[in-house]
């Protein structure tokens, strides 16, 4: 029995299509990556190929065209990214001590126990109210206030501590000096 379906069959194209996408690229990984975005798109546009049309030549014409995308957008990523560079200003790498005591401040921080660390991460770090906090957490408010006032305490022992570090403020204290 013959069948009358039309078949979008490549897998036939693909040693040529494979060929070509490596002389593109110079990269087996990029011309496979190519090939494969090439075989989507011709998937995609598949009602498109005339029946009497030469599927190599169609397939080969495709993978050109994702080539040339490709490297048109790797350029305007390119001169985006040289665009952004020139509007940012010089960075500073942050001092070795400034460094370290973020590290240390971390550290306590996760040190803290779990319900106190959430419910400072979410009033502290994330901005939210008290209110907003203790239904995160499906807590009533005053197990919020009392699980902050303790993390707070936990950390203003660190800050307490005597070293030679500079001091780092704690976010949202009562206490804490305005800058």
């Amino acid at each position: 029995m013959i069948t009358t379906r039309s078949r979008f069959d490549v897998v036939g194209q693909l040693g040529a299509l494979r060929r070509y996408a490596r002389s593109l690229t110079r990269d087996g990984a990029d011309a496979e990556d190519l090939v494969q975005d090439a075989l989507l798109r011709a998937y995609e546009r598949r009602s498109t190929f005339r029946r009497d049309g030469n599927m190599r030549a169609w397939l080969l014409s495709i993978l050109h065209n994702a080539f040339v995308d490709r490297a048109r957008s790797r350029r305007s990523e390119a001169a985006r990214a040289e665009r952004a560079a020139e509007l940012l200003p010089q960075l500073i790498d942050a001092p070795q001590d400034h460094a370290v005591r973020l590290a240390q401040v971390r550290q306590a921080f996760m040190s803290l126990p779990e319900e106190q660390r959430a419910a400072l991460h979410l009033v502290a770090i994330e901005g939210l109210t008290y209110q907003e906090a203790a239904y995160t957490l499906s807590i009533p408010l005053g197990t919020l206030m009392s699980r902050i006032g303790r993390a707070r305490a936990a950390l203003r022992a660190l800050e307490e501590e005597p070293r030679d570090l500079p001091s780092l403020r704690i976010v949202g204290g009562r206490d804490a000096p305005k800058p």
